[in-house]
């Protein structure tokens, strides 16, 4: 471990709820959830608001509805997201070469390596002058932690949050973990802490004492001896500055289960597409398709076929999700489906298109011709999702506060306006449309956008980013919603 505190944790405080109240000035201060909306949904993100409240990530979105009624439930905009989250990843790199990212608002940095900390001071310098870049590149804040090691340097961030910063303090290791509970660590979760406690193991400073040998015979020879390291603050992992995908993936869950077969094909053509938008959007393609379908009773299936080399192409993907799928029985409704690539590459294979499509069979006499009645399919009608952003030809820019029974409400505010006003309209008002997101701090080379007034104005112009379809909350169902789809506590509806 080194001697010095040069080893930088970022974690974004509470990332995706924090965007939607940057982007979105009614919520301010308020309590926001970010994550699926459906009953089988689950909490993506969670405002400090929405903490107080019990509500925390991974928690069923109908239980954070149970302790915070009237928190503001709204879907995931992850291209916004990621746009965001480069931003944030571009100045670490001005930072250092060595930048680990471990999600879309966490990252390691070498600050070493880069030549800008070797020292506190100017470890505590670098970090607070990243804290002041990304408040201004993006109105948002972020959490530091400062350490020897990436082990401590994480801790050092969540003793930080929110918006802080701390230096764990070379020599000083021992005495602060020491106190702290096994679960601290990493890759103690609740299952080793739980074996730990029945030990007698409950605090970082017991599995020091406790040594190595009789760790090892609790928890096995690799963690036994990886925790017992960690326990004495020792953390020789360096900062890996790229992580290898290895495999790139969509699934959905369904608020109702799916039981018509025709529609579960749909659905996994569907998830081919999107997946492939995902490929090619990272200059990837891949040999294995992979299918996931968990059924009515909660037993998972995965199936998978490798192709002769890697492709990108939409028609091969769907032809092997297909071919996949006929292998299994979905009978009893489906509740989840996901497609997925792995074996990965940066290139494609020439001409595999045949390989998904069966060898031509020798012709035979055609049948008399048999007239096919085509049915019109039934008018599509808009979907409008809770926290989605929408332009109005009259009222300008806004977003989706809820709904349902044929009616969509929009509060129709910018990032940089103050809180707007609230408007319902039908479902399917001509005048109504999705827009992009808005940037949420103003490039100061450009002239600033007009955000429109309450009462009518001129649309703002949209940030370049287009909302891709399959960035939605997995939980969202894909057919029609029956009720409200998001709602924000106190706030009243007016009619059109």
């Amino acid at each position: 471990m080194r001697n010095a505190p040069t080893i930088l944790h970022l974690d974004m405080d509470a990332f995706f709820a924090s965007v939607e109240q940057a982007s979105k000035p009614s919520l301010r201060g308020k309590a926001v959830v970010v994550g699926g909306l459906g009953p089988r949904g689950v909490v993506a993100t969670a405002s400090y608001e929405a903490r107080v409240f019990g509500v925390h990530s991974a928690m069923p979105m109908a239980q954070a509805r149970r302790l915070a009624p009237n928190a503001a439930y709204l879907v995931p905009r992850f291209t916004l997201y990621r746009a965001i989250s480069e931003q944030v990843m571009a100045l670490l790199r001005e930072l250092s070469p060595l930048v680990e990212p471990l999600s879309l608002d966490e990252a390691f940095v070498d600050l070493d390596a880069g030549g800008v900390a070797w020292d506190e001071e100017s470890a505590r310098r670098a970090g607070e002058r990243l804290r002041a870049d990304i408040r201004a590149v993006t109105g948002l804040t972020g959490s530091v932690g400062l350490a020897a090691s990436k082990m401590l340097a994480k801790i050092a961030s969540e003793q930080a949050k929110p918006d802080g910063l701390v230096l764990i303090e070379p020599g000083t290791e021992r005495a602060l973990l020491g106190p702290m509970p096994v679960r601290t660590l990493p890759g103690v979760g609740p299952a080793t802490g739980d074996h730990l406690r029945r030990a007698g193991i409950s605090t970082v400073e017991d599995l020091a004492e406790a040594g190595e040998d009789e760790l090892v015979r609790l928890l096995g020879k690799a963690h036994g001896h990886a925790l017992h390291a960690m326990a004495l603050a020792r953390d020789e992992r360096p900062v890996v500055a790229e992580r290898e995908a290895k495999s790139v993936s969509v699934e959905d869950t369904y608020d109702v289960d799916i039981h018509d077969r025709l529609r579960v094909g749909l659905e996994v053509q569907r998830l081919a597409d999107r997946c492939v938008g995902r490929l090619r959007g990272a200059g990837l393609s891949g040999r294995t398709i992979v299918l996931k379908v968990r059924r009515y009773d909660f037993s998972t299936l995965t199936r998978s076929e490798t192709l002769r080399g890697p492709t990108d192409d939409p028609a091969v993907i769907r032809e092997a999700a297909a071919r996949l799928l006929d292998s299994v029985d979905t009978t009893g409704g489906v509740r989840l489906l996901g497609v997925g690539v792995s074996g990965l590459a940066d290139y494609t294979q020439e001409d595999l298109f045949a390989q998904a499509m069966p060898a031509p069979a020798a012709e035979e006499p055609r049948a008399p011709a048999v007239e096919v009645v085509v049915e019109r399919p039934e008018p599509v009608v808009r979907q409008w999702r809770a926290g989605q952003d929408v332009r109005h030809a009259e009222y300008g820019h806004g977003w989706v506060q809820g709904s349902g029974l044929g009616r969509v409400t929009v509060r129709f505010e910018t990032p940089q306006s103050p809180p707007g006003r609230v408007r319902t309209f039908s479902v399917g008002e001509p005048a109504l449309a999705s827009a992009d997101p808005l940037p949420l701090v103003l490039d100061p080379s450009r002239p600033p956008a007009c955000p429109a007034p309450a009462d009518g104005g001129r649309p703002a112009p949209p940030l370049a980013l287009a909302e891709e379809p399959g960035d939605q909350a997995s939980s969202e169902p894909a057919s029609l919603p029956k009720s409200r789809s998001g709602t924000v506590g106190g706030e009243a509806t007016s009619r059109p």
